[in-house]
């Protein structure tokens, strides 16, 4: 069931835009729990590569929450590189711990990734996000 519901979410957020290349979901640790790619898509990292990524994505959202209280809440982070765009956007819970991290790449040149980000896949997560914190009770019981 939660590798089911973990896959439909990323083929989901993958079907926002044309211009997402990938879509992956990971634990606080950083162990990836599904991923969605662009169909014909030649990926830049190869497996092994990608899961380094997600515990590398997952130890930086450890850092940005701490800053949180005097920053304030963190919608996102990105990094664009040449040959992509990286946005990676954290699901906490009530105690504001991190419990996922969701990962995200588009297509160098994605002008709107900003919009895409904050006005389709935010909503989208947020609207899931009860669901998520639930499985990760249920996996800590």
């Amino acid at each position: 069931m939660k590798q089911q519901l973990f896959t439909e979410f990323c083929d989901q957020l993958l079907k926002v835009s044309s211009s997402i290349r990938f879509v992956g979901i990971a634990d606080d640790t950083g162990s990836l729990l599904s991923i969605s790619e662009r169909k014909a898509l030649k990926p830049l990292l190869n497996q092994q590569q990608t899961e380094q990524y997600a515990i590398t994505a997952a130890t930086r959202q450890y850092t940005r929450l701490r800053w949180q209280r005097t920053l304030g809440k963190v919608d996102y982070a990105c990094s664009i590189y040449e040959k992509l765009i990286r946005a990676n956007i954290p699901i906490t819970d009530a105690n504001n711990r991190l419990a996922y991290v969701i990962l995200i790449t588009f297509d160098i040149g994605t002008d709107n990734f900003h919009q895409i980000v904050t006005k389709k896949i935010i909503p989208l997560i947020r609207k899931s996000k009860g669901t998520f914190l639930k499985e990760k009770l249920k996996k800590n019981q």
